[in-house]
């Protein structure tokens, strides 16, 4: 390399925008060294990859090299992967291999190509370069393996990711970070865990990334006890000091998991937050039915000088809602956009339109609809109708319905409340249309289920499950339980067959025969019969709790002097002593 070159190479080393660069460019040219290898893969690797370079000017720069080197290709296929434009990155990989040059993808092209492939959801082009990662050679490359995992991941193609991850011949913590990261963005938690677990065995530590990804799990599954081990290693480890969404996952985790109190002490221990970690506890006040607490912590954000999204307004209406103060939620929802220039989502219509129901303004809540430009959005009905439910007005949900069917947004869940509605109200017609409909329509209903972690392990109960492994000793408690809510009150009109049978087939043959129990009713009775006594049950399920299933888990908490905290689709149930924090307004 001559003295010159040199000089030019030093001058692009600490070049810093495109002016400087053209004009290094400019003296490349004059001097005669522009096609030197080394210069032009600088030059090019500037523009390309640079967040002050310019692709438009790399391939400016790349049309000029009369025979590209595969440093140079990758390059350019680099830049575009990243750029909004990164589909353009499988046109110039499809050239590469296509080209008469000496060029041949390596492992950084195959890398940069995946990340492509992720982003634009191209399927065919991932299974295409898979092989090819074959047939170059790379099949046994930690990095391509664990990209092209992410990409398939990507895709959805979350199975296929899983043969890859099965059958890299090694793996680093990068590969199993990726893998437990796959089923997080898939929402399949409980494979999160069990790969986690494997991690494990074969003797891997956590990092921040895992740390986040596990808590993730965590926080969906309701897995408190998993998720105060990563917390405890984070404080041990000083990861939590180090990384912002570590303490971020972990005000998540404790929030919906049901334990606010710890999601208060993270927060307050956190040296540095940003505008999630703030908008994540007050989201938890909103869910936990906190409503005046989320109206002074907002205040609070305001005057720490957060920068205010529409999340945080989110959460807020959600607080007023949950405990029906609908002037400052109407307040707080003006003042989103005249105050804070935040323009207000079908969302947070959503939540109005919620509020307002709750509370028994119905009619305000239909004008509120028709009023807004989210007029058909099935949000806004679907809020509407749910609140129905409540005030058991069939008129007004038939009216929610209605435009949910005119739209064709309407499905199984939504028949189901109107017809709930209609049996509330001794309307069995009424039932008998929903059933219908869902029936004739072939709407799928969507599997209830609800999960408690006991011992460190995160159980699974759908409705009716007879099918389960301990469905003898589940049966047993869940006698018991309502025989003992029973003498607390609790009206027993429903189980007076199957309790005075008393034994597991005439419960399955109850089931069989029309008679339910929901899923949160059975992970109750699992964790009566598996947890110590005084200690807290925590439900995570998919789904709103009914009337039944309210009304029995407030005596059943009384019965066995237990708190039990259940997390559904909308919020959360602490049951204690009889009564619920909900004030049975949900």
């Amino acid at each position: 390399m001559c003295r010159v070159e040199e000089v030019i190479l030093t001058l692009l080393q600490g070049c810093n925008s495109m002016h400087r660069l053209r004009k290094i460019h400019s003296q490349a040219i004059l001097l005669g060294i522009d096609h030197s290898s080394a210069v032009a893969g600088k030059l090019l690797s500037f523009c390309a990859t640079s967040s002050a370079g310019s692709l438009s000017y790399a391939l400016l720069l790349f049309s000029r090299l009369p025979n590209p080197s595969t440093a140079h290709w990758n390059s350019l296929i680099r830049g575009f992967s990243v750029s909004p434009s990164s589909s353009y990155s499988m046109s110039l990989y499809n050239s590469m291999v296509s080209c008469s040059s000496a060029a041949r993808p390596d492992a950084a092209t195959f890398s940069f190509l995946l990340k492509a492939c992720g982003q634009n959801g191209a399927t065919g082009k991932c299974r295409e370069a898979h092989g090819s990662i074959f047939r170059f050679g790379f099949a046994s490359n930690i990095i391509v393996c664990t990209n092209l995992t992410r990409a398939y991941a990507d895709n959805g193609s979350v199975g296929d990711a899983r043969k890859v991850f099965d059958e890299m011949p090694e793996r680093d913590i990068v590969a199993w970070n990726s893998m437990i990261a796959c089923y997080c963005r898939a929402e399949m938690h409980e494979e999160a865990l069990k790969v986690y677990k494997q991690m494990r065995i074969v003797g891997f530590r956590i990092d921040d990334f895992t740390a986040v990804g596990l808590l993730s799990s965590c926080a969906h599954l309701g897995a408190l006890e998993l998720g105060v081990w990563v917390h405890r290693f984070a404080e041990e480890n000083g990861i939590l000091d180090r990384n912002v969404f570590v303490g971020n996952a972990l005000v998540d985790m404790y929030v919906k998991c049901g334990s606010l109190e710890q999601a208060c002490i993270v927060f307050n221990k956190m040296k540095k937050r940003d505008t999630f970690t703030w908008n994540s506890l007050l989201f938890g006040l909103g869910i936990h039915g906190h409503g005046k607490e989320a109206i002074l912590f907002f205040r609070r954000m305001v005057i720490a000088g957060v920068q205010l999204n529409s999340v945080s307004f989110l959460g807020l209406l959600m607080g007023c809602s949950h405990q029906g103060l609908v002037d400052e939620g109407l307040e707080y929802f003006h003042a989103m956009s005249s105050k804070f220039a935040l323009k207000p989502d079908a969302k947070h219509y959503g939540c109005m339109v919620d509020m307002m129901g709750r509370a028994g303004k119905l009619e305000k809540a239909v004008e509120f609809i028709r009023a807004s430009s989210f007029v058909s959005d099935p949000v806004l009905w679907r809020a509407l109708l749910s609140a129905c439910k409540i005030h058991k007005n069939a008129e007004m949900a038939e009216v929610a319905l209605g435009n949910l069917i005119e739209m064709s947004a309407h499905n199984a869940g939504d028949c189901s409340l109107l017809a709930g509605i209609y049996a509330s109200n001794g309307n069995s017609d009424g039932v008998s249309k929903m059933r219908k409909m869902v029936k004739e329509q072939g709407m799928k209903t969507t599997p209830g289920w609800s999960c408690i972690e006991v011992k460190g392990e995160v159980r699974k109960f759908v409705v009716d499950d007879i099918s389960h492994l301990d469905i003898e000793e589940i049966h047993k408690k869940l006698m018991e339980m309502i025989n003992r809510a029973i003498a607390f009150g609790y009206p027993a009109e429903t189980f007076k067959l199957i309790l005075r049978e008393k034994s597991p087939e005439m419960y399955k043959e109850w089931i069989e025969h029309g008679g339910s129990f929901h899923s949160e009713i059975l992970a109750i009775a699992f964790g009566l019969a598996r947890m110590p006594e005084g200690t807290i049950l925590r439900i995570v399920k998919n789904m709103r709790v009914c009337m039944d299933c309210h009304m029995l888990t407030k005596h059943v908490s009384r019965a066995f002097d237990r708190e039990i905290i259940v997390r559904d689709r909308v919020r959360f149930h602490h049951f204690k002593d009889g009564s619920c924090s909900c004030n049975d307004y949900w």
